[in-house]
């Protein structure tokens, strides 16, 4: 059962373990709601910018930890226009879309990551979110084990086959 969800939204019950869709899901014995923990939809771009692979610092993170431009998809969004609105709202860059690299679970946060190759332009001014960046050349940029990390290596792997 899901410790993020202990009571229901509709009445305050405190939710019960139930069999709901073939598993465990914590369910209001009172008015019938199922928490059924889908995953949130999160967009994520590979931001190709004057040759380079921009990798981006969040303001909180640690000094080392750079990643990808990223960002909730909104209700009746799609995955493109998420991706262009949050290069844009992040960097203060315009982008144009390269294709989809690929969808990517990252369980420990109960995300689904959909990753864009994002060629951009302009001058770069980073929101509050972001602490500062840097631009690694596309040879030298590596992957991470886990979140964004994963489509990046398949970017990798898939430049290195053309």
């Amino acid at each position: 059962m899901s410790t993020e969800f202990r009571f229901c939204p509709r009445c305050g019950t405190a939710l019960v373990a139930g069999l709901h869709g073939g598993k465990s899901r914590p369910a209001c014995p009172n008015d019938g709601f199922v928490h059924w923990g889908n995953p949130t939809p999160v967009v994520a771009a590979i931001v190709e910018y004057e040759g380079k692979i921009l990798l981006a610092r969040g303001a909180n993170w640690p000094p080392k930890m750079f990643a990808l431009v990223t960002g909730f998809l909104e209700a009746v969004e799609t995955p493109q226009a998420g991706v262009l609105r949050e290069v844009k709202e992040e960097l203060d860059l315009d982008g144009d879309i390269v294709r989809l690299v690929g969808v990517h679970p990252f369980e420990m946060r109960n995300e689904v990551i959909i990753t864009f190759h994002v060629k951009a332009t302009g001058t770069v001014k980073l929101s509050d979110e972001l602490a500062e960046y840097k631009l690694v050349d596309p040879d030298k940029l590596r992957a991470w084990p886990l979140g964004t990390g994963l489509a990046v290596q398949q970017w990798i792997d898939e430049r290195a086959k053309t």
